[in-house]
């Protein structure tokens, strides 16, 4: 198993604020599928930040989010 590390921006589609951060994960290595890889960051990651900042008066969507992601690669700290 490799740990990667990924710089992303999330942007939710009504919500002013860009969620700007890093997410590590372990996968078999071989090639980084993206969109597999931007499912999980709204999964593990987005979803939870949006639902903190709409403080439960909001139901926040996986669809409603976007993922940019900047940069990926093995990490080892």
């Amino acid at each position: 198993m490799t740990t990667y590390i990924a710089q992303f921006t999330a942007r939710h589609r009504l919500i002013q604020i860009e969620q700007n951060s890093i997410f590590t994960w372990r996968q078999e290595g071989g090639e980084i599928d993206e969109s597999l890889l931007e499912d999980k960051i709204k999964r593990e990651s987005s979803i939870h930040f949006y639902r903190m900042v709409a403080g439960g008066n909001y139901e926040i969507l996986p669809e409603d989010i976007s993922i940019t992601t900047w940069k990926v690669q093995p990490f080892s700290g």
